[in-house]
């Protein structure tokens, strides 16, 4: 296949628990964000210890966003989203991190 063939596809589905709260934060664009946590086992750990994931999402739309404020640590959800990487500046320089975006988010 040539690269012309190739669809790019960045797309993501989680289900597990919420970790912690959401918080909702103001940017100093005006804009706000719903951030929290996803607890997700790992299929095959390493070991025969229990092995997990901690997913951070970000959730934009005012819909997504009143939703994830009323989810409780423990709580099975599921996220559908695109994975990013957030650059910021900070006080040793350049900083970044990987999030979920969320384009969708549901209790199960």
């Amino acid at each position: 296949m040539s690269p012309r063939e190739v669809e790019a596809v960045n797309s993501v589905r989680i289900v597990g628990r919420v970790g912690a709260p959401g918080v909702e934060k103001i940017l100093p664009s005006g804009d706000a964000v719903v951030e929290f946590r996803v607890v997700v086992d790992r299929a095959k750990p390493r070991s025969e210890k229990r092995e997990v994931d901690v997913l951070e999402i970000a959730v934009w739309s005012s819909r997504l966003r009143k939703r994830a404020l009323g989810l409780h640590e423990g709580e099975v959800v599921e996220v559908v989203g695109e994975l990013r990487r957030r650059f910021w500046k900070g006080a040793t320089g350049v900083a970044s991190r990987w999030q979920v975006e969320a384009s969708e988010l549901s209790r199960l």
